[in-house]
């Protein structure tokens, strides 16, 4: 069976009258190779007209469009021992996500159609190669300089919220895949009293578009308030991942859950079901009851909240992931941060989605003033845990929070990274970190003060922190990070 959207896009495919910067019709012809160059060109095509998908469509006729069949099968094509779909993901730079509706059938007629995602944040390519489309032929993207440049100036200013994730709904199906009550109990605002009002409000909050004879939910509204993210094709692979290992590292998963549900109506599940689950440590610090979990719960909900509003909605085959071992717990989302790991303490918060980032704010599941991150940090130290790790590559940023370990446990960078953390928070609290105030953040011994000098020092030859110039005494040396 299929759904009505589809059969909406099939019939626009069939009414236009020939094929676009966005649109490849075929019959059966289904090199693998020149499908992933298709896939290069309908995306970065979308991206220069504007649309928020592009489409390959096998089983039409290219000059009348009739429906006429295929034989295609792409589930059955593989590439040496990889299934044509992962295969042709692995070529793709970067990664993007693209669907394959292979169930079609139409006037008893077999029809595959892929629903390829727009270029997101440059143009797309294959095997090292961008391609485009000049009006129904494939060209290389090199070849057309001014197609290229007007890609990177739309991808610049694309906006992943509001593109579409389903169109051509009528106004109950809409409020059948919303969970539209949870809008306005979250939001703080009176519920509507006619189901108009609730669609024009949902439409304000950029969360549906109102179209003439129909609705489309926004990428926005699919990602936060979703019933069930598996009905949006694109959006399903976003759903969050949470696994529980049974030791230090992969070998064995013992609990794994993905959330189905939009983020926002999803959240405190979410969370409660991370600390449910935690372990317990028998004593914590100096003034924490012994039942608390390891890990405080502000820095799970202000880590795991960053993690799903600052992540790259762009990077295909990566979803946000909460990865928890007997030593650590591992909080990654896809995507590069768009600030250096080291300033995420007192940084004015900078989101790639910042439709997303706001309505997150206003249902208070993060911070407003960027003071999250040196909450989370605060909380840390409180449960005596070493400091979090934040790292970043190519593809992902990740924050790995630590169970309690002993300075003795601790080896030279973690000690750096606690004295840096520490020094940060002094800082934008008004106050200078000094010897005496890490020796309490780590339990240290006043007898043993020549061990916090050493942490001191080389956090300094780190380039991380340096002395107040405005304290001359030696004895009482205070110290500031380096890019105070």
């Amino acid at each position: 069976m299929i759904t009505n959207e589809i059969k909406t896009i099939i019939a626009d495919i069939q009414a236009s009258p020939k094929e676009c910067e966005w649109v490849e019709i075929k019959q059966n012809n289904y090199n693998p190779q020149l499908i992933g160059e298709y896939i290069s060109a309908l995306s970065n095509g979308a991206a220069y007209m504007g649309q928020s998908k592009g489409y390959l469509v096998f089983g039409l006729k290219d000059d009348t469009h009739e429906i006429v069949g295929t034989d295609y099968n792409p589930t059955n094509e593989k590439i040496g021992n990889q299934e044509l779909e992962n295969w042709i993901a692995t070529q793709l730079s970067p990664r993007i996500d693209f669907v394959i509706h292979n169930d079609i059938v139409i006037n008893e007629k077999r029809v595959v159609l892929f629903v390829i995602d727009s270029a997101g944040n440059t143009p797309v390519k294959f095997r090292g190669v961008a391609y485009t489309r000049v009006g129904s032929y494939k060209k290389p993207l090199a070849e057309h300089p001014e197609i290229e440049r007007k890609i990177w100036q739309n991808t610049h200013n694309n906006c992943f919220e509001t593109k579409i994730a389903k169109s051509g709904l009528n106004a109950d199906e809409v409020l059948d895949l919303i969970d539209y009550a949870s809008v306005f109990k979250l939001l703080h605002i009176p519920f509507p009293e006619t189901k108009t009002a609730i669609l024009d409000k949902l439409a304000e909050e950029k969360l549906i578009h109102k179209r003439a004879s129909c609705y489309d939910i926004t990428n926005l509204g699919a990602i936060l308030f979703a019933t069930n993210l598996q009905v949006f094709d694109m959006l399903s692979r976003k759903a969050v991942r949470v696994i529980f290992y049974k030791g230090t590292n992969k070998l064995h998963a013992i609990r794994e859950q993905v959330g189905n549900k939009g983020y926002a109506i999803g959240f405190e599940g979410l969370v409660n079901y991370i600390n449910e689950r935690l372990p317990i440590n028998e004593e914590i610090g100096k003034v924490l009851r012994k039942d608390n979990p390891i890990y405080p719960e502000i820095a799970i909900r202000e880590f795991v909240a960053n993690a799903l509003i600052h992540q790259d909605f762009y990077m295909g085959g990566m979803s946000p992931m909460i990865e928890i071992y007997t030593n650590r717990m591992e909080i990654s989302n896809p995507g590069k941060p768009l600030i250096d790991v080291l300033r995420f303490i007192d940084h004015t918060p900078i989101s790639r989605n910042e439709l997303l980032a706001s309505i997150m704010r206003r249902m208070n599941f993060c911070e407003e003033r960027g003071s999250g991150v040196d909450r989370a940090l605060h909380q840390c130290e409180l449960f005596q845990l070493p400091a979090p790790d934040f790292i970043k590559d190519d593809f992902s940023t990740k924050v790995v929070m630590f169970a309690p370990q002993t300075l003795r446990q601790m080896n030279r960078e973690d000690k750096i990274r606690v004295c840096y953390q520490h020094c940060c928070l002094k800082y934008v609290a008004g106050e200078k970190m000094t010897n005496e105030s890490l020796r309490s953040r780590l339990e240290i011994s006043d007898a043993n003060y020549s061990i916090a000098s050493r942490i001191i020092s080389d956090t300094i030859s780190a380039n991380l922190i340096r002395l107040d110039d405005k304290n001359k005494s030696r004895k009482y040396a205070q110290y500031v990070p380096i890019w105070s």
